[in-house]
């Protein structure tokens, strides 16, 4: 029955990139102009991002990895400095912390919202001491208390960054997340709410910050090809800081002015879409539906919902039943913790046992397929889904033994 199934209905993808022709009518104006690079129409998104955040300034940059590198860079810590980190995050965030040749130190995620807490934050610092600084995440849009966990960690916001890849959309004080911190870094990846293709920008109110990330983001030289350009304007030009090659292109920043001008409408089709999942979900047990924000507002990058022992079936068991259903899903994301380079890396700082709550959402956690162009029928046939598989798995008693075990750390 389930492989007639999968052949005969329409696969779901997991995630699918909606660009409106307004983004291709402007990606063919950037091509007729012979200016393809960083240009004035990346200065032109900037400067608008930069308001709908409510920041002072906005900077475009190839990615929010890349962001997020020379956001951490421009606070001019000490080499090897601790910086506070969650264990449930993308690893390129991790990995952001150790290019700039800093040490990241894994937290332990909050059971109900995935995000670090104040005390798992403050038993990171009595663990491992006073961090230098502190990376937050908004996961899956739901925003993160980045006040709260800062002063648990004894720091003042301006040694914070918050990891935005989620949260363009989410609100927390009353406001768009992208101007409490030291530096917000967004991402436009091609699945996130704002999708470019690739790229992500940095905000803050801070100039030196932004005018650091400005200069770094091209290899450290002080003024771009753009601007040498300009008539009347010099040649010359010097290299202050070690930079990197993470500029946007005028291309990413036209299909970026064009999704900003469409993105609630975006949002408002994930919020239907969220609505319509609590609906056809609610009921089933076992399923736990994604925490809501006690104050601001939730971005909805992902719909992400626990496999409990109650359900029938471990989540991975989930996943495959789905899969063979026509319906993809992922898992956002596999604890850091847990992972071989980080573990030979920090060694005991990895101990599973510091991280009870990532240990257990990383067994549970499952992504359902989330995006404007997603169909009411095919939320439907996902809510039907799941619930067939938690009836058939309790009507016969079938779970497979146990979970795969995560090895003990190197010493």
């Amino acid at each position: 029955m389930t492989s007639v199934t999968a052949v005969t209905q329409e696969r779901i993808p997991f995630a699918r990139s909606v660009v409106g022709a307004e983004a291709v009518e402007a990606v063919a104006e950037v091509l007729a102009s012979g200016w393809l690079t960083t240009g004035p129409q990346v200065a032109a998104f900037e400067e608008e991002f930069a308001g709908w955040a409510g920041a002072e300034h906005a900077v475009a940059v190839a990615s929010c990895t890349a962001g997020l590198e020379l956001s951490l860079r421009s606070l001019h810590l000490r080499r090897g400095a601790p910086v506070l980190v969650p264990t449930i995050t993308f690893c390129g965030a991790v990995n952001a912390i150790l290019h700039a040749g800093l040490r990241p130190v894994f937290v332990d995620a909050n059971p109900e919202t995935l995000i670090p807490d104040a005390d798992a934050t403050a038993r990171a610092v009595a663990r491992r001491g006073k961090p230098a600084a502190m990376m937050a995440l908004h996961f899956a849009g739901h925003p993160a208390p980045v006040a709260e966990t800062a002063s648990a960690a004894g720091l003042g916001l301006d040694r914070v960054v918050e990891d935005a890849a989620h949260a363009a959309g989410t609100i927390a004080g009353g406001r768009p997340v992208g101007a409490l911190s030291a530096a917000t870094c967004f991402s436009f990846y091609a699945t996130k709410n704002l999708a470019i293709g690739e790229g992500g920008m940095v905000t803050t109110n801070l100039a030196d910050v932004a005018d650091y990330t400005r200069r770094c983001r091209l290899h450290g030289i002080s003024r771009d090809a753009w601007q040498r350009s300009r008539p009347g304007s010099a040649w010359r030009y010097s290299v202050d800081e070690r930079g990197l090659k993470a500029n946007m292109t005028d291309m990413q920043a036209a299909i970026g002015r064009a999704q900003l001008r469409r993105f609630h409408e975006y949002q408002a089709r994930r919020a239907d879409i969220v609505a319509r999942y609590d609906l056809g979900l609610a009921g089933i047990p076992g399923l736990r539906l994604p925490a809501r924000p006690a104050q601001g507002g939730h971005a909805w990058h992902l719909y992400v919902v626990r496999v409990l022992p109650e359900f029938g079936a471990y989540r991975d068991e989930l996943i495959a039943e789905l899969d063979a259903r026509g319906i993809e899903c992922s898992m956002h994301f596999i604890p850091n913790h847990q992972q071989p380079y980080y573990r030979k890396l920090l060694g005991r700082e990895t101990d599973p046992r510091l991280f009870p709550g990532a240990e257990a959402a990383g067994q549970q956690a499952l992504s359902l397929p989330l995006y404007p162009a997603l169909r009411d029928d095919q939320v439907d046939r996902v809510c039907e889904a799941v619930a067939d598989v938690a009836r058939s798995r309790r009507g016969n008693g079938k779970r497979n033994p146990a979970a795969a075990t995560v090895p003990a750390p190197e010493k």
